[in-house]
Formats: structure tokens, C-alpha cells, sequence
């Protein structure tokens, strides 16, 4: 039984498809971020809004914070070319 188009309570499987991922990849987003959530019984519950909040709250620096240390490591690590 599916819940309606703009139901306010979702199952994983609603919210991954709220955000447009896979239930798969929503899961590990859920084991690994902070996302608004209840565990009820053995049924993860989210909130409609709540989660469309949480989307709107990130920022994509968040997520590339590590990736530019690493580049800079990388770079620095890497001889420079010059003209000669």
C-alpha cells in the first residue's frame, strides 16, 4: 500500500523517491548523515517537510570540504612545471 502523492508521514521507500535516489542510496544517506527521522517498531518515518527543510539547509562546501584538502595535498605533493 502506497501512501498518497502528498502524504505528510513517508516510508524509506516514499523519501528515497521524495529526493529521488534509490532506497538503496537514501539508507546509507540515513546511516551516515543527519537526516530528520523516527524509527517506530522496525519503520523508519520520515516528515515530508522535514526532509524537503534538511535539503534545503545543505551546502554543496559541506560535502567537498575534504575533497579540496585532499587536492591541495596533491598539489603540493606535485612538482611544479615552469617555461624554460
Amino acid at each position: 500500500m502506497s501512501a498518497s502523492p502528498d502524504a505528510e508521514i513517508l516510508n524509506i521507500d516514499e523519501a528515497a523517491a521524495l529526493l529521488g535516489v534509490s532506497a538503496k542510496t537514501f539508507n546509507k544517506v540515513l546511516h551516515s548523515e543527519e537526516i530528520p527521522a523516527r524509527k517506530i517498531g522496525r519503520e523508519w518515518k520520515f516528515s515530508r517537510q522535514a526532509l524537503i527543510d534538511w535539503v534545503g539547509r545543505g551546502l554543496s562546501t559541506d560535502y567537498y570540504r575534504e575533497d579540496r584538502g585532499r587536492l591541495s595535498k596533491q598539489a603540493s605533493a606535485s612538482p611544479e612545471f615552469t617555461d624554460a
